[in-house]
């Protein structure tokens, strides 16, 4: 089915036409992810009765494809922050947070993701998620090996240390190698079975029900082939994933990521929440923006490098998280980048599996000259004012850490392309360009209520994870684990505010 015809069959119908129910149920959930789930479980918990959809055949989503990193702080720090001698202020972690995501950050939502976040740590632990108290210090994406603690943002960098203490967030359940996304959807599905959530795969919900009052009071479902009718007596709550995987909505949307770079997410990622949203009345914001990831490092020495563009200038600090570091090379001209290293430091990123050496020389002018790509002198004057500040271990236009400042002397030099043209990423061998995925969605109260266009909460519908525009909302402050840590923290205040709402009641 083509995505056009997939958009006309994301409506509303009258709930008034249903003459009988297949089902009727207090909360019902669409989406059986980090969201779906954390949701579900909260409202069986509150004692609803819920029924779960999810068009796969089984859980998981986006959060079961993820490393499962949670990005946690606050009210002094996490247990396991606690635990390894960090202390993390409420405050502290607003202050970040609001520096990371800047004029596109939700201060509300802020506020309420960094309050609860300490003790939704204690939740994971008590799903049986197990965290192992060691940190990492080291510059990396994820730990291979099974450490539970690490940095995974822009916490060390200078522009954010004026902002914020440097505190370790990034909280991944210990294992060896990257699959804690599956240990903790096996671990939240269990607690999900046993709450006694009835579980439905291999559906896919296409339609809300909406009385004539304008409450959303439940679902159609295709299940088997054959539409089936859901009546929920307390509320929707919208959780079925981001629009990445939709051709039609990236295009829209992001138009221009969506001409280079690689969508990543699971199949299911088609942005049927949100269309659901939007069929109902949904306001939707942030649908300009995406996650892009850019693999400077590891190993970690690369960042002793400069990265510039065509015209032979630095553009950002190269001690910036992957994220910060897509975004800024995203706004290059032609998205061309390049690496400056010398030979102390060159080494084979572990997250390209193919990388050209364009230029290889014992100075910068051969350098230069060889790649052909500079105007003359440009390389080689930007070189020479880093080299200059570097003895100082200054680096006045960027502000990159010390600890990464070095001249660029010890020859010979390499000149490594970084564009996003010749990135080959191995998570997902024969793609090119940046992984990517959206970070708009649906507005939504911290509550988890659906915002209507005309700025009033939509009764009885709800969102939470990528289907809405939740805490991390650009790629140039995301940290890995704001994604998995928004979608369970918010799912679950979802499936809460489902739960209580008292907005309902029979025919």
């Amino acid at each position: 089915m083509s995505d056009s015809a997939e958009t006309n069959r994301f409506t509303v119908q009258p709930f008034e036409e249903v003459k009988n129910f297949d089902v009727s149920a207090d909360v019902l959930v669409c989406g059986f992810g980090g969201a779906g789930g954390s949701a579900a479980l909260e409202a069986a918990i509150a004692g609803a009765e819920v029924v779960l959809f999810e068009r796969a055949s089984g859980s998981g989503g986006s959060t079961g494809m993820s490393s499962c990193e949670m990005y946690l702080g606050g009210s002094g720090g996490t247990a396991l922050q606690k635990e390894l001698g960090y202390e993390d202020s409420t405050e502290n972690m607003i202050a970040y947070l609001e520096t990371a995501l800047e004029e596109r950050g939700d201060p509300e939502k802020i506020r309420t993701y960094v309050e609860g976040a300490a003790d939704h740590y204690d939740w994971a632990v008590s799903l049986g998620v197990t965290y192992k108290p060691a940190v990492m210090m080291e510059r990396d994406v994820v730990p291979l090996t099974d450490e539970s603690l690490l940095f995974t943002g822009n916490e060390r960098t200078e522009i954010f240390k004026r902002k914020a203490d440097a505190v370790p967030r990034g909280h991944v359940p210990s294992h060896e190698g990257d699959f804690g996304g599956r240990i903790f959807m096996d671990a939240l599905t269990g607690a999900v079975e046993k709450a006694g959530v009835d579980i439905h795969y291999d559906s896919r919900v296409i339609r809300l029900l909406v009385k004539a009052d304008g409450r959303v009071a439940g679902v159609v479902a295709r299940e088997d082939n054959k539409e089936v009718f859901y009546e929920a007596r307390r509320g929707v709550v919208l959780a079925s994933g981001g629009f990445i995987m939709n051709k039609e909505m990236t295009a829209k949307y992001i138009p221009e990521i969506h001409s280079w770079a690689t969508p990543y997410g699971n199949p299911f990622d088609m942005g049927d929440g949100i269309r659901l949203g939007m069929a109902a009345g949904g306001s939707v914001i942030n649908m300009d923006q995406a996650f892009l990831s850019f693999p400077l490092y590891p190993p970690a020495k690369l960042t002793n490098g400069i990265m510039v563009n065509l015209q032979g200038d630095r553009f950002v600090n190269e001690d910036g998280y992957l994220a910060r570091l897509g975004h800024y090379s995203s706004l290059q001209d032609e998205q061309r980048v390049y690496l400056l290293v010398d030979q102390d430091d060159y080494d084979h990123p572990m997250y390209i599996e193919r990388l050209d050496v364009i230029a290889v020389g014992d100075t910068i002018e051969e350098i230069e000259r060889e790649s052909g790509l500079f105007p003359e002198g440009a390389l080689q004057e930007t070189v020479a004012f880093y080299n200059k500040f570097a003895e100082k271990s200054q680096d006045p236009k960027f502000h990159k850490s010390p600890e990464w400042i070095k001249p660029l002397k010890a020859k010979p030099f390499a000149l490594l392309d970084l564009s996003f043209e010749n990135q080959t990423a191995v998570i997902m061998p024969g793609t090119t360009g940046p992984l990517t995925f959206s970070l708009g969605g649906l507005d939504t109260m911290p509550s988890g209520e659906v915002i209507s266009v005309s700025g009033s909460v939509i009764s009885g519908l709800y969102a939470a994870g990528r289907v809405t525009a939740g805490l991390p909302r650009t790629s140039k402050g995301y940290a890995s684990g704001m994604s998995v840590g928004d979608a369970t923290l918010f799912g679950r205040l979802a499936g809460k505010s489902a739960a209580a709402n008292a907005d309902f009641g029979g025919r």
